[in-house]
């Protein structure tokens, strides 16, 4: 059996590979000797597929490669990785480095401990340029507060696990989904490990701001009824709202200072079948949130550990 097992996707690293493969090689010195690296290449538009099937062999570490048919996703990608994992535990890293290595040997060590089932990196500090990362606080701040207020607030780009957690997440097998929220919401033991961000050396980062905004709704969707709190709330306060312009309208007739005919009774039906329309919304929404949750089949409750004597 698979001591541990490192899962890392590939998209658009050709120039990251052999710097790559390199640093995984100095690292087998820290990590126990049955590890295996698994690499997912989804659906790279470069040559990472063959530069790593020409590496691989003769990298000095055992390895698997595998290759999506398509471009599927980065959390795809690492489903894919910790359903051909063998190991006993298991860390998901990036391929271009920006994120140490090294956090794989803290993670294999915490989690061997038995004292946890899931560690997280803390990001403490980034060298990125300073737009990037002024755009990564405002997206993560916000998922923080909408989505998961546990999360890190430099968000979660890697992290380990145990093979009982990697299992429940590849039993939930949704798209257009949150692997991080995912994450946190399968629950365990937790810790997380502190590190810095390095600057990228080499390529660039596919991480646009439109897969950023898509991440973000799918999350939002997924994990949070916020949108509709939001519209029941429009609603209620709407009501408030109609029932005092209602009477300063009708106070207004009632003093004779409104004479256009009709004008009372169609400004009161405006207004209350506005409320009455979001507040309907609103109401309908929950209902359609609670199906939309059973249809994601997701577990009602998950038994951590089980002992009987």
């Amino acid at each position: 059996m698979t001591d541990f097992s490192i899962v890392i996707p590939v998209y658009g690293n050709e120039e990251n590979i052999p710097h790559l493969v390199a640093r995984l090689s100095e690292l087998m010195a820290d990590l126990p000797e049955a590890t295996e690296v698994v690499f997912v290449v989804d659906g790279s538009p470069d040559r990472s597929y063959e530069l790593l099937a020409a590496a691989l062999p003769t990298a000095g570490f055992s390895s698997q490669l595998l290759q999506h048919s398509r471009n599927f996703g980065s959390f795809a990608a690492i489903r894919t990785g910790l359903a051909a994992a063998n190991g006993a535990t298991i860390g998901v890293m990036a391929a271009d480095l920006q994120e140490p290595p090294e956090l794989m040997v803290e993670f294999q060590r915490a989690l061997a401990s038995g004292s946890v089932d899931v560690a997280v990196g803390r990001r403490m500090a980034r060298d990125d340029p300073a737009m990037s990362s002024l755009n990564s606080k405002i997206f993560w701040g916000f998922y923080r507060r909408a989505i998961i207020r546990d999360l890190p607030p430099g968000g979660v780009d890697v992290f380990g696990c145990t093979r009982q957690v990697a299992q429940q997440l590849v039993a939930l097998g949704e798209a257009n989904s949150s692997l991080v929220a995912q994450l946190y919401w399968v629950g365990f033991r937790r810790v997380e490990v502190p590190y810095s961000r390095q600057e990228r050396e080499h390529g660039s980062s596919s991480w646009t701001f439109r897969k950023r905004v898509r991440y973000l709704l799918d999350s939002v969707f997924s994990f949070t009824n916020l949108p509709l709190d939001l519209l029941l709330a429009a609603g209620v306060i709407g009501a408030f709202v109609v029932l005092v312009v209602g009477i300063v309208v009708l106070g207004f007739y009632l003093a004779g200072g409104i004479s256009e005919p009709g004008y009372v009774p169609l400004m009161l039906a405006i207004l209350f079948s506005t409320f009455l329309i979001m507040t309907s919304l609103g109401i309908v929404g929950a209902y359609i949130w609670r199906i939309f949750e059973n249809t994601k089949q997701r577990p009602s409750s998950i038994v951590m550990s089980h002992e009987s004597w």
